[in-house]
């Protein structure tokens, strides 16, 4: 009896050991950024070329450096973060990163020779591959002696930018000076149902798969097109079957069909492949691409729109 108790109570200890390491697995890696709104709110704006177009995106590197209030509050939300288990990554390092990388010199130029163009935050998103990015907006409400924050925070999948986790409020008027202290009054009460909304979003991905979108086109240089016959079906038909396969449960949608493209959205890949290596969207397109050449003899070329976006060209690379 005694020895079938001290089994049940190991197997126990070693069920709730594999759960919590489960669960620690499970954390999305998370990015505090200042939200759009935030950033044009006080001039931290950059303009880049895009087709010939002049389009305005957060400039994130001189708000850094010029605002030290937004040092405070990324950092009072990354030990907040941190202190309930979620992994993050920093800003500041992510834009030093790329810089590395000599991303920011090119930003007027598309990879893909004009069929794509990737701002500054798409190339961010690909060098910091943060699940979700944490944009926060706050103001200082001052009324006499006493001062208040009254903040919006939102959670938004780095892969689709829909929105996953919302919390916003006002905190107690207090008579602190501290920006941070401030900030962390008015946040706490909402923390955890936000959390909780993180947290279920990211236990979706991980049941039913990350949401990307998938495009396929050809080059007028290509002989066929999407219609043409290859392996006894048309080439579309080929391209779907191979989607339909390489999905979590078989799940996307598609919304769009014509013999020069197609378009996949709502497409569900899975986080892990079978040796438990990560997959993201263009590992995942590569399999469609590689596949293409080995089954049909088709040189394809993959271009990438940030973390969730994939179009891939059909006829040569």
């Amino acid at each position: 009896m005694m020895k079938h108790l001290r089994t049940l109570f190991l197997g126990t200890l070693l069920l709730g050991a594999v759960t919590t390491a489960t669960a620690q697995a499970k954390k999305p890696t998370l990015m505090v950024v200042p939200s759009d709104n935030w950033c044009y709110q006080n001039g931290f704006i950059l303009e880049y070329d895009n087709q010939g177009k002049m389009v305005k995106t957060p400039d994130y590197k001189r708000a850094l450096q010029e605002n030290s209030d937004l040092l405070l509050v990324i950092s009072k939300i990354n030990q907040l973060m941190t202190d309930r288990g979620f992994p993050l990554k920093n800003l500041e390092s992510s834009l030093k990163t790329l810089e590395s990388e000599a991303a920011e010199d090119n930003m007027s130029q598309s990879k893909s020779g004009g069929e794509v163009s990737e701002s500054p935050t798409d190339k961010l998103k690909k060098v910091a591959k943060a699940d979700i990015w944490m944009q926060l907006t706050w103001t200082v409400n001052e009324m006499g002696p006493k001062r208040s924050i009254t903040f919006n925070l939102q959670g938004l999948d780095a892969y689709t930018d829909k929105q996953v986790a919302g919390a916003s409020g006002t905190g107690p008027q207090s008579q602190t000076p501290e920006l941070a202290i401030l900030l962390e009054e008015a946040v706490l009460s909402q923390l955890d149902l936000f959390n909780g909304q993180l947290q279920k979003h990211f236990d979706d991905l991980f049941a039913n798969g990350r949401e990307v979108m998938l495009r396929i086109k050809k080059w007028d240089s290509f002989s066929g097109d999407l219609e043409s016959e290859y392996g006894g079906e048309e080439l579309s038909t080929q391209i779907e079957n191979w989607v339909s396969a390489n999905t979590v449960g078989g799940r996307f949608s598609l919304s769009d069909a014509t013999e020069n493209m197609m378009l996949f959205e709502q497409v569900r890949i899975p986080l892990y492949d079978a040796t438990g290596k990560a997959v993201d969207t263009r590992g995942w397109a590569k399999g469609l691409q590689k596949h293409l050449k080995e089954a049909y003899q088709i040189e394809a070329k993959l271009v990438m729109k940030g973390l969730g976006q994939a179009t891939i060209i059909v006829g040569e690379k």
